[in-house]
């Protein structure tokens, strides 16, 4: 046999495929990740952060002297007892007072002044800028000397006004800034559209602008009514007198160097946060709406 015909009669070699190049190895999808992953970091953030709510719901609810772990039988005596007794009906309408005034005051207050620091251009106006924002890193105990030597002069001292101005004056700095982010957002063109129609500034402002600004002012009043019902020092400083005294310093006359009365001292508590967390279950979506909105253009 011939070397041609033994080539020939060979069998001729089998081909393979080329294996497919293998997929490159990827971090697993949020839908992929396995659910107690997602699950139990949020489970055990959700029990740190419910505990201590039960706790005082825990010493609010159940008699005095019982040490039970479940608040078993209910009992209101504790509510009673700082209602009446330690008047927090009055501080609580005083609370109501100094917060449903300094949040009127200062939106109104911070709607002007954002709409100039939008609308307008003035020499002084980086300065006044960078002003509001220094205004931020001064702490409030800082003001308490001169604002009480001011309430002294005008003698405002142990009067609610007092405290609703400072609240106001402390309040502004970030809720012009906030406002008038806000209203940079809010087109130009529709304002000089209300021109050409025949309304003045102001109207144009009242009918065009403003309805836009909701979200805004929503949340620069629901952040000013919520400092201002939770705010100590102020209300420490200036009112002497239980019957002008706010929520948080009526919270502080229930402890005393002796004793604590903790059950009067939670049902007080649980009576401070209730309008606090009913305002933000109202307005929360408003609220997000407008944090971020004024955030995002300066």
């Amino acid at each position: 046999m011939s070397v041609k015909e033994a080539t020939q009669a060979a069998p001729a070699p089998v081909r393979t495929a080329p294996e497919p190049p293998r997929p490159a190895k990827r971090s697993p999808a949020w839908d992929e990740v396995p659910r107690w992953q997602i699950y139990l970091p949020l489970g055990v953030y959700l029990v740190f952060t419910l505990i201590p709510f039960y706790w005082i719901l825990l010493f609010a609810l159940r008699p005095a002297g019982s040490t039970s772990l479940v608040p078993w039988p209910v009992t209101f005596e504790h509510f009673e007892k700082v209602w009446t007794e330690r008047q927090f009906g009055t501080y609580f309408q005083n609370s109501v007072l100094v917060g449903v005034a300094t949040l009127v005051m200062t939106t109104i207050v911070a709607l002007a002044g954002g709409y100039a620091l939008a609308r307008f251009d003035f020499r002084i106006k980086r300065g006044f800028m960078l002003a509001l924002l220094c205004s931020q890193f001064v702490p409030g105990a800082l003001l308490l000397v001169p604002l009480f030597e001011i309430f002294a002069e005008l003698r405002m001292i142990n009067s609610l006004g007092s405290v609703i101005i400072a609240e106001t004056v402390f309040q502004l700095p970030l809720s012009m800034i906030l406002i008038s982010n806000f209203i940079k957002n809010v087109p130009y063109s529709l304002e000089e559209a209300a021109w050409v129609d025949g309304c003045g500034r102001f109207r144009a402002f009242r009918t065009i602008v403003l309805p836009l600004l909701r979200p805004g002012l929503i949340a620069v009043g629901s952040f000013a009514f919520v400092h201002s019902w939770n705010h100590f020092l102020f209300a420490l400083m200036f009112l002497n007198n239980q019957e002008t005294q706010t929520i948080p310093v009526g919270l502080n006359t229930l402890m005393s160097a002796d004793s604590v009365d903790l059950g009067a001292l939670a049902a007080g508590g649980i009576i401070a946060a209730v309008p606090v967390v009913i305002v933000f279950a109202f307005i929360q979506k408003w609220l997000i709406t407008g944090f971020s909105a004024g955030a995002v253009k300066g």
